[in-house]
């Protein structure tokens, strides 16, 4: 072998490994906290694969993948790399078994369950689990459950406070609360660019979804919001268009709330929101119906019964749970867990 084509060989081995590098594997049932994350060693703790995350340079794309399991979360996690400045390469945690793979099961989802205190102060006290501190972000195949501490009021799975940040990818995730144990007061509470919610479930969720500043670029698709018991959209000043189509929003208090006073124009398009107390509302003191919306709703639909198929006695949790059940009105719209 020639010197050329003996240092594009270690070249490329080089590159293999630092790639693999960039990739963190976690168990929370068969990891070990001493291992060294590979697919063969997982790590134990999503809090140190994601200390050792945040010592990578920020030049290659960062992998944190989720063997089944329960996580537990008792502080909050910064999403980010060392690299301070201008950091846009990809980062994504997601599960290894994503549900539309064959020998997917609900039990192969990871769970993500909080048990810290209230852990920031920015705007008001509240509990956070992930702080996304950087751009282009995803968190994909991934069940979030509110947080059980009577002391926590306000729990916020996903984060992110900088509106300067852009990219955020949510894709096949639950969202799942339940007010009077596991409060979760929004899946996302979020300010920036390039928000993109797809195929998501929020069930008995306060709210599904609180976008504040600098909201452009937003897409929600394909996902079910049902019981939120305050909102299931409750959205900022912003005017800049968005894409909200093929959802399903339903059994919620309102269906969005925006500032007291404003008139933004709104399109929602080929989506079934039905059996809510109310449409459009105002944020003032407390929530109030909108009299005047500028909307624009081809293809939405307001009338017909959704139902979610839940889990009754068996042991094991039925592949489509919360997904719609056959012939429940929206069928068409193709929402839930499931892209294929």
């Amino acid at each position: 072998m020639n010197k050329l084509k003996l240092c594009a060989l270690l070249l490329i081995v080089c590159l293999g490994m630092r790639l693999s590098a960039q990739t963190i594997y976690v168990d929370a049932v068969n990891g070990k906290s001493d291992a060294k994350g590979t697919i063969t060693d997982p790590l134990l703790s999503l809090e140190k694969a994601m200390s050792i995350a945040n010592g990578f340079t920020g030049q290659e794309p960062v992998t944190i993948k989720l063997e089944a399991g329960l996580y537990i979360v008792a502080h909050e996690i910064i999403v980010k790399t060392a690299r301070e400045d201008n950091d846009t390469v990809k980062f994504t945690i997601e599960a290894v078994h994503m549900p539309d793979d064959k020998d997917w099961q609900p039990n192969k989802t990871p769970v993500i369950q909080s048990i810290s205190t209230d852990n920031s102060k920015v705007q008001f006290t509240h509990c956070v689990s992930f702080m996304v501190g950087k751009s282009n972000v995803s968190f994909k195949g991934l069940k979030f459950v509110g947080n059980a501490s009577p002391d926590v009021a306000y729990y916020y799975p996903i984060t992110r406070e900088d509106e300067k940040l852009n990219g955020l990818d949510v894709s096949q995730c639950y969202f799942i609360g339940e007010k009077n144990s596991t409060r979760l007061q929004s899946g996302l509470w979020t300010h920036g660019a390039g928000i993109h919610v797809d195929h998501c479930i929020f069930y008995n969720c306060r709210n599904a979804m609180v976008l504040i500043k600098g909201i452009t670029a937003l897409s929600i698709t394909n996902s079910i919001i049902y019981g939120a018991y305050e909102s299931a959209i409750w959205f900022g000043a912003s005017t800049a268009p968005f894409v909200f189509k093929n959802n399903i929003v339903t059994r919620c208090n309102f269906f969005w709330v925006r500032p007291k006073d404003t008139q933004p124009a709104y399109t929602f398009s080929n989506s079934l929101i039905t059996e809510n107390d109310n449409y459009m509302g105002y944020i003032a003191n407390d929530l109030i119906p909108a009299p005047k919306s500028n909307l624009k709703e081809p293809g939405i639909r307001k009338q017909g019964t959704v139902k979610l198929v839940d889990i009754k006695t068996d042991r094991d949790q039925p592949h489509d749970y919360l997904n719609l059940l056959p012939g429940s009105a929206g069928s068409d719209l193709h929402a839930g867990i499931f892209k294929k």
